[in-house]
């Protein structure tokens, strides 16, 4: 009687585990959105084609949103009176964009499916997309998470990790997600395409000579004033060679010191993660895969699945 309750006991934990594992699921809108993935890719493809520098900013966006509380959206919710949004955290501020593009993509997907598809699957779909769009690897997106109702700006402040990050603390705090180092440094490699603020790497460019080549420093240090407030938001790319081009050459760049932040720098400086980066710089279609990887693996952090949540109408406000 005991080892048969035990059976049954066992037999239950089995099946909730593997439902919980089991909630996202590529094929999760086949029947109730049948038209989503071209719907959200004619968008997208719309918004990179008029400009470029948008793929990584909305690439940006899931990054941002799955580190705080997990892939839920909450980076799209603006503030109300019961809390400020994630918007306005340090990370994001005045550097967060693209929301008008996922706010159209949301109108067409309602108008094909109403009430059906969550801003949360929508910026992991968006990101693939943005991806794939720009020359990079394609994947099957994971999908059923539902959105949050609230958003958290401490959690934005602390858990996304700023630009002069050390290495140690860039592993910790992906380790923190369930993302290992190898991970770690081929979502990095996201910075292949798109474009940072002087204020982000003006500190990089003007102390840290033995890190960084002369001649590159020197090339940045143009459109960026040493002086704190002078030029902050003045623009360079995260890839000096194609930056609108998904590849692998942000890793080129790091072997000769030519990382733009002293983050990317630091998965090559004579550190562990040196031969993850020699050996993405070496072969791209190593980095392809090992991307298309940790993206998987990072839409999978915290969703919110079944009950949990809502699908808003309306991705900058809960329903």
């Amino acid at each position: 009687m005991a080892s048969s309750i035990k059976i049954v006991a066992l037999s239950f934990l089995v099946l909730f585990i593997g439902s919980t594992s089991a909630q996202l699921s590529p094929n999760f809108y086949s029947k109730s959105c049948p038209k989503l993935f071209g719907t959200v890719k004619s968008v997208v493809r719309s918004a990179v084609a008029k400009e470029s520098r948008m793929g990584a900013s909305l690439l940006r966006l899931f990054f941002h949103d799955c580190f705080v509380n997990g892939c839920d959206g909450s980076i799209l919710l603006d503030d109300t009176s019961s809390f400020r949004g994630e918007k306005s955290a340090a990370p994001n501020l005045n550097s967060a964009r693209g929301f008008n593009v996922i706010d159209a993509i949301k109108s067409k997907v309602e108008q094909v499916c109403p009430g059906v598809v969550s801003c949360a699957d929508i910026l992991a779909i968006t990101a693939r997309d943005s991806v794939a769009i720009l020359g990079g690897p394609n994947w099957n997106v994971k999908l059923g998470r539902r959105d949050s109702k609230t958003a958290n700006q401490a959690a934005a402040n602390n858990g996304i990790p700023p630009p002069s990050s050390s290495l140690s603390s860039l592993i910790s705090r992906f380790q923190a997600h369930g993302l290992s180092a190898k991970d770690m440094v081929a979502l990095s490699g996201a910075h292949t395409i798109g474009q940072a603020r002087c204020i982000t790497f003006r500190s990089h460019v003007y102390n840290e000579t033995s890190t960084i080549d002369a001649s590159f420093a020197s090339t940045r240090q143009r459109n960026c004033p040493r002086t704190n407030g002078q030029g902050d938001n003045n623009l360079a790319p995260l890839d000096s060679q194609t930056p609108t081009t998904f590849d692998n050459k942000y890793f080129k760049d790091l072997v000769s010191k030519r990382g733009l932040l002293h983050s990317d720098q630091q998965l090559f400086n004579g550190g562990s993660t040196d031969s993850i980066v020699q050996s993405f710089s070496n072969n791209p279609g190593y980095f392809r895969s090992d991307f298309a990887t940790a993206m998987i693996k990072m839409g999978d952090i915290s969703p919110l699945t079944g009950s949990q949540g809502e699908i808003r109408k309306n991705c900058r406000r809960a329903n």
